[in-house]
């Protein structure tokens, strides 16, 4: 266990009542700001300079998800449900530290039972074990590791401009569709849909090696379903159970939790969770692509969060998503955007495999790492 070389510091309560976000005062990071570079909230009030965080410090959130980041931001403040952790620099590298760490506490968060949210303890974090070679053996271990992860987080920063690529033609063609200046019809997306529905409500009964796929709004990303190693899967007998009429048609999109992940449905072997909303489109009802641009922007982030639930995990109504607007130009100039965006989709999705081939060298490295092979 690594819990005696490391020194964990707790957040503190700091009374909510001095929270502001007019700037005035020390930052203070809250659970939701962990891996982010800055928090929106402030504290103006009296503290211990023991709650002060600094560029540098690894951070854990311990409820929701557990992960480990590493602060970006100015000095700020330590709140309660986030700790700091210090791995004692004379048995642990950093480096070493950051890339090992977060493995285990994913495996802590998918064996932690829960009714509304997850709890991380201290002690939890404590009883981690990771392998500690010689430190000038992790420090080497590191230096592969930082190199895979670059290069993971380049193809990454490459994808995004293709990405702005893509919005900024969508923006010339249709304009903002917050302010929608070139006053298109609007529509409401039940308009344009034949069904729509979510995932099962509960854990399904789950199968080793099953041949269905049981995914939820988190496999929704840019337009695909990724299933990884971690996946779980269900029998052929629990997917009929539960099973939804999902066709060559369907969008499927996150609407608990991560809100507004979209992805395409190609045929995949899947079940689906109840945070992974599906709808079907009527034929030329709308073009695919210029609906998945309405939705993967700011307007459906806006749209969704005035409408959202729930005070730790927000959830977006099935009948707020019947209700989305759509602002609707002619399927003409909808079916002439994806031509043009077409070509910037295509480089994008060789890019995709990319970012695949990457994700999947550092976790084959860490892999390693862990067994003691690198």
């Amino acid at each position: 266990m690594i819990g005696q070389h490391l020194n964990i510091l707790s957040g503190f309560a700091f009374k909510s009542s001095h929270f502001n976000s007019q700037g005035k005062g020390m930052p203070i990071i809250r659970i939701r700001d962990v891996g982010q570079s800055k928090s929106s909230t402030f504290y103006d009030g009296e503290y211990d300079e023991n709650y002060v965080i600094r560029k540098g410090d690894f951070l854990v959130g311990m409820d929701g998800e557990f992960r480990l980041a590493e602060w970006k931001g100015p000095d700020s403040l330590l709140n309660q449900r986030v700790c700091k952790i210090e791995p004692d620099s004379t048995v642990i590298d950093r480096r070493y530290f950051y890339h090992m760490l977060p493995a285990e506490l994913k495996r802590i968060e998918d064996t932690t039972s829960f009714v509304t949210v997850k709890h991380l303890s201290v002690k939890k974090i404590k009883e981690i074990e990771i392998p500690l070679p010689p430190l000038a053996t992790q420090k080497k271990i590191a230096e592969i590791l930082d190199a895979a992860d670059a290069h993971r987080q380049k193809t990454k920063q490459l994808l995004a401009k293709y990405d702005e690529l893509a919005q900024s033609i969508f923006l010339e063609m249709f304009g903002d569709p917050v302010t929608n200046p070139k006053g298109w019809e609007i529509k409401k997306l039940e308009e344009l849909v034949s069904k729509l529905g979510d995932g099962i409500h509960g854990t399904p009964r789950y199968t080793e090696n099953g041949p269905y796929f049981f995914i939820n709004g988190n496999n929704l990303n840019q337009g695909r379903i990724t299933i990884d190693s971690k996946t779980k899967t269900v029998s052929a007998e629990e997917y009929e159970k539960h099973k939804r009429e999902l066709n060559s048609n369907t969008v499927l999109v996150s609407i608990n939790g991560t809100i507004g992940k979209i992805a395409f449905y190609n045929g995949e072997s899947i079940m689906l969770g109840k945070s992974a909303c599906y709808f079907n489109l009527k034929k030329e009802s709308v073009n695919k692509m210029y609906l998945y641009h309405i939705i993967d922007s700011p307007y459906f982030i806006k749209y969704a969060s005035n409408q959202a639930t729930g005070s730790t995990i927000k959830n977006v109504s099935l009948k707020s998503m019947r209700n989305l607007p759509i602002p609707f130009p002619p399927i003409s100039h909808q079916n002439e955007s994806e031509e043009r965006i077409d070509k910037i989709q295509k480089q994008r999705e060789m890019l995709g495999k990319g970012i695949d081939d990457a994700e999947n060298l550092f976790n084959s490295l860490l892999q390693k790492a862990f067994k003691g092979e690198l």
